[in-house]
């Protein structure tokens, strides 16, 4: 009996973890690609390619991730209800939120006011072609209508995220209504998600030669020059991005889930980096379901609310949006009245529904936006063409980041989120599982730990 209590259980040998030498290379990568953009412009923009490429092996994957956790999510769930409150909630805080960085990105242009003085002459030709790129999707009902995929397998080839979304719904909902029917199907979904989180994480390290290519490319296309010209509306936006994350989601975070902005940041640092080298929060959306099934959230609210969040909580977005506008105007010397303000921007809120990820479409809806409510200024959307790329990044890791924090919270509004494992997780108690990516709850047991009694023969 007393050999139970005395003799410690042999510590079992795990693989170690290597990934960290893989963000390492993502930031040497990062360092030579600004060296050769600059010393080498020609072969900067030559291999442009590697990070187009990589981006694309990332996107390749996103409706697969999508569809199995939704599926899962859903299937499930013991009450088809709590789906539509996780939804409800979900959308309600949203709409709350991009009102609010719509009010903070107003008050931030308004007062820093950073076209002011600039010429705009020599970029005039670039927005009205935004602006066809924009149009090109339609109206209301047009956007509603491609939702609809032209079949049930389609949603899943075309790489269409709203379709796959609309589909994972309707056969999530349709396995819960099958019952134990359904259980055998869930597994092998389930088996399916491991598979592609296994792809996932073999194509993640090919990162650095992705992010060596982006960076590489966008410095040799504009040099010190370019970005220096517009400091003043980067640094503005930058700031304004960490206040929104850091105050406003922070504060938020803290008062309704109990749990530290600081801590959850720290806790996402590796999708940050990603983020960063290859300025698309899309290329992180399969990292940040694991990790929030990981951190204690349940199935059914990371399968609803980070997919949805992708298209419609997009925070980051709507501060550039705002900033932009209020820059062209002010560039163009034809500043936006209050009145204006608010119509264009709440227009570009709705047209950039959906549109998460998607390389440029930012810029587009810019671009739309001020050529449906103010023809006079579309030419000076060609300016911010120069800087978008670095724009863009700080927009990707705000978008990012409130849909890290919306998971909680409204985990914590329905009380699907698992606090004691929160406090787990941020605490450094239960790492992470980067070599399957899948949520492992289970591999606290497994730890080097002194055991009093054996838990299992």
């Amino acid at each position: 009996m007393t050999d139970h209590v005395d003799t410690p259980v042999p510590p079992t040998k795990q693989k170690r973890d290597r990934t960290h030498w893989l963000y390492l290379a993502v930031i040497v990568a990062v360092l030579a690609g600004v060296a050769v953009g600059l010393l080498a412009p020609g072969v900067g923009k030559s291999v442009g390619v590697l990070g187009t490429m990589f981006v694309s092996l990332i996107k390749m994957m996103i409706v697969p991730v999508i569809f199995c956790t939704i599926v899962l999510g859903i299937g499930k769930v013991r009450a088809a209800a709590t789906v539509g409150k996780v939804g409800g909630l979900a959308f309600v805080y949203f709409m709350a939120m991009s009102t609010v960085a719509l009010a903070i990105g107003l008050v931030v242009g308004n007062l820093l006011s950073p076209g002011t003085g600039l010429n705009l002459s020599a970029t005039s030709s670039k927005g009205s072609q935004l602006a066809e790129q924009a149009h090109e999707a339609g109206g209301l009902m047009e956007f509603v209508q491609h939702i609809i995929p032209t079949s049930l397998l389609s949603s899943l080839t075309e790489g269409n995220v709203l379709q796959a979304l609309f589909i994972a719904l309707l056969v999530g909902f349709a396995l819960l209504s099958m019952g134990s029917a359904g259980e055998g199907i869930l597994r092998g979904i389930e088996s399916v998600q491991k598979l592609v989180f296994k792809v996932l994480s073999m194509i993640l390290w090919l990162a650095p030669i992705g992010a060596f290519g982006a960076i590489a490319n966008v410095v040799g296309q504009t040099g010190w020059s370019a970005v220096t010209q517009l400091l003043t509306l980067m640094l503005g936006f930058y700031v304004t991005c960490v206040l929104f994350v850091f105050g406003v989601l922070g504060v938020l975070l803290r008062a309704v889930a109990g749990v530290s902005i600081f801590r959850l940041v720290r806790y996402l640092a590796r999708e940050y980096l990603l983020i960063f080298a290859t300025s698309s929060s899309e290329s992180a959306l399969p990292r940040l379901i694991a990790k929030m099934e990981h951190l204690g959230v349940e199935k059914t609210t990371v399968g609803v609310v980070v997919p949805t969040g992708y298209s419609f909580n997009l925070d980051g977005t709507a501060i550039y949006l705002t900033m932009a506008s209020l820059f062209v105007a002010d560039a163009m010397g034809k500043p936006l009245a209050l009145a204006e303000q608010i119509s264009l921007l709440v227009f570009m809120i709705v047209a950039s529904k959906g549109a998460a990820g998607v390389s440029g479409a930012g810029l587009a809806t810019l671009a739309g936006g001020l050529q449906s409510h103010r023809p006079d200024l579309l030419d000076g959307v060609g300016l911010i063409v120069g800087i978008d790329r670095f724009m863009s990044e700080a927009r990707a890791v705000t978008n990012f980041s409130g849909n890290a924090v919306a998971t909680l919270l409204v985990g914590a509004w329905t009380r699907t989120v698992d606090r004691d494992q929160v406090d787990r997780v941020l605490a450094g108690g239960d790492p992470f599982n980067e070599s399957t990516m899948v949520d492992d709850h289970g591999s606290r047991a497994e730890e080097p730990v002194q055991a009093k009694v054996p838990a299992r023969a």
